[in-house]
């Protein structure tokens, strides 16, 4: 029996043609490009292990919700980052100061992930520009105390750092890329990295401009 889509095999090739993918000529990220990008990060934090389950399984959630805002009666206003931001804007369908009737808004969604896709970035940056005897736990730890930490609470950084301490060595990260040889990994993730960050880039401008940084 075929396994569901996030426990597929993880693919760095993939992700990198699906960033490729998200951008418009006009600099607009397509959240159905975006949504299939996170699917496979989903899949790598899943291949290595349940040390990740806490922002894995969180990141299936806000990934159905954006799925479910796609195919939904208003799909057509998702097609774009800069369309859903304008379309719940335009019609209050955002909580911007307090959660209350629209905890699951495109823009509170989107936010948990582009805030986990910096933490990506920087561990993935780190691994990409480490050397054979790295700790891969030190990576993890300094890329998530530089991103995602500041969001959670104590006990979730506690769990965290206690996590990271278990996650495989760097041979058996960059054998989780499913590329090749060490070296092989090293330039795509070099290709892959600018992508994503483009993308990140693009999402916190966006969100800085229209006040959304910090959504309850």
């Amino acid at each position: 029996m075929a396994g569901t889509e996030e426990e597929e095999k993880f693919s760095l090739k993939e992700v990198l043609d699906t960033f490729k993918l998200c951008l418009s000529d006009s600099k607009e990220i397509y959240l159905e490009q975006y949504v299939a990008g996170w699917r496979g990060l989903v899949r790598l934090l899943n291949s290595l292990g349940s040390v990740f389950g806490f922002i894995s399984s969180d990141a299936v959630n806000k990934i159905n919700i954006l799925v479910a805002h796609l195919k939904g009666e208003n799909g057509s206003r998702y097609v774009t980052v800069q369309s859903m931001v304008a379309y719940e804007l335009e019609n209050d369908l955002v909580d911007l100061s307090k959660r209350g009737s629209h905890p699951e808004s495109g823009c509170r969604t989107l936010l948990r992930l582009h805030r986990a896709l910096r933490w990506l970035e920087l561990f993935l940056e780190r691994l990409r520009t480490s050397g054979e005897d790295s700790k891969t736990s030190t990576m993890c730890s300094e890329a998530y105390n530089e991103s995602l930490s500041r969001h959670h609470p104590w006990v979730i950084r506690k769990a965290a750092g206690m996590a990271f301490c278990m996650i495989p060595g760097r041979p058996a990260f960059l054998e989780a890329m499913n590329v090749g040889p060490p070296e092989q990994v090293v330039a795509k993730l070099g290709e892959a990295l600018p992508l994503i960050s483009e993308v990140y880039q693009i999402t916190e401008d966006l969100y800085s401009r229209h006040s959304l940084m910090d959504l309850p």
